[in-house]
């Protein structure tokens, strides 16, 4: 069974800075067929699209609201996509959560989340 674990978050003022993992595992799961994305839900909002990184780690993709502020990373040989934010709002509370995509049809598992809750 696939299984996708988030881990990092918690609570961080203004300006400060988490670093979220998420780690694969299962017998069947080959990590490099995955493209990975971070996605996070706000209190009282939709969930949006956050970072993505190819297979292969070549290409990534931000949201505007986000970029210049967090980088997206993967480490193939330990199954692990990680998520750096730094300069972090209070419009960055969420749970986020990752997604593996495979490559050459539309297999998706998620993660089941971690919160991160900027205040001051």
């Amino acid at each position: 069974q696939v299984q996708l674990v988030e881990s990092g978050g918690g609570s961080v003022q203004p300006g400060g800075s988490l670093r979220l993992s998420c780690v694969a595992s299962g017998f069947t799961f080959n990590f490099n067929y995955y493209a990975m994305y971070w996605y996070r839900h706000p209190p009282g909002k939709e969930r949006e699209l956050v970072a993505s990184i190819t297979s292969g780690g070549a290409l990534t993709n931000y949201a505007d609201s986000v970029k210049g502020r967090f980088t997206i990373s993967r480490d193939n040989a330990r199954n692990t996509v990680y998520l750096q934010m730094n300069s972090l709002r209070p419009e960055d509370t969420a749970v986020y959560y990752c997604k593996a995509r495979r490559n050459y049809d539309t297999l998706e598992y998620w993660g089941k989340g971690t919160l991160v809750t900027v205040s001051s």
